[in-house]
């Protein structure tokens, strides 16, 4: 771009383009959770009669009625009970091993990070079978913690990608500086490397919530009991014993939907960050 196209502030026409595909994306994206939400506060008659005018007397009474009769109330916190210890497990597993395998040298090094990062090559749902063979052997099917296993380990090399090539790219002066001074390797871990991989953290921290808010098909195999059915899980069910009462499952929708644009949009610029930083600094 030229100085005196900066300094008028035109842009070329390549990028207004690019503007107008993206508004078009984004209203795209955007009109089905607009029009989820008016509908949420209809009653049936008034989505039958008319499904794209906005509601007359908005019918907050959806979303109580959902929460309770639906039970979504009960889903919601076992999603968040699952999503909460699944991203902290990933989180502790992820930065410890990123940790020894950037900042380490030792025997097998590279072929346990190829390893990991094989993972990310493995279809989930062929895992789906054997999972569920060996849980039903531990005894571990329809448990608080049956969800945890699946989610932590296969979001663990993504995170461990992510981690490491962020890593990579850090100075290794502050680490060096702190074993001259007798720092053992946790203290360098908590007061040195931590602080410095933030932001990639955040981004792994966002992107392993969305996974486990939003996973459907290993509760839909593991879990049974419609005690600890999560969101995606106890919604789809909604489906079958509300399925005329449409308004009732937009509303449920929507309280799926809220913590997960809501987490997007508070990290959205450390997400951002995250995952640009280990390129841009490399």
């Amino acid at each position: 771009m030229s100085d005196d196209m900066r300094l008028s502030g035109k842009r070329p026409v390549s990028h207004r383009i690019l503007q107008l595909l993206f508004s078009v994306m984004l209203i795209v994206n955007l009109y089905p959770i607009v029009w989820i939400f008016f509908n949420s506060l209809k009653t049936d008659d008034q989505l039958y009669d008319n499904p794209f005018n906005f509601p007359a007397i908005p019918k907050w009474s959806n979303y109580a009625e959902a929460w309770v009769s639906g039970k979504v109330g009960q889903y919601f916190m076992n999603s968040v009970f699952t999503s909460v210890a699944s991203v902290l497990f990933i989180l502790i597993l992820s930065t410890w091993a990123a940790f020894f395998i950037s900042r380490f040298e030792f025997k097998g090094k590279s072929f346990i990070y190829s390893f990991f990062i094989l993972g990310m090559l493995i279809p989930l749902h062929s895992t789906l079978v054997p999972l569920f063979i060996e849980l039903n052997h531990l005894d571990l099917l329809n448990t608080r913690v049956t969800l945890l296993f699946p989610y932590t380990a296969f979001n663990l090399p993504i995170s461990i990608l992510l981690l490491v090539s962020y890593m990579n790219t850090l100075p290794r002066d502050l680490e060096e500086a702190g074993i001259m001074d007798g720092a053992g390797v946790l203290d360098i871990f908590a007061r040195v490397t931590l602080p410095m991989v933030r932001p990639v953290l955040v981004t792994v921290l966002v992107l392993a919530f969305i996974d486990t808010w939003n996973e459907f098909s290993y509760a839909l195999v593991l879990i049974s009991d419609s005690d600890l059915k999560t969101l995606p899980l106890g919604i789809a069910g909604m489906s079958e014993r509300y399925k005329q009462n449409y308004t009732l499952q937009m509303a449920a929708v929507m309280i799926v939907l809220v913590p997960t644009i809501a987490f997007y949009l508070s990290f959205q610029k450390q997400l951002t960050e995250g995952m640009t930083a280990g390129s841009v600094k490399g």
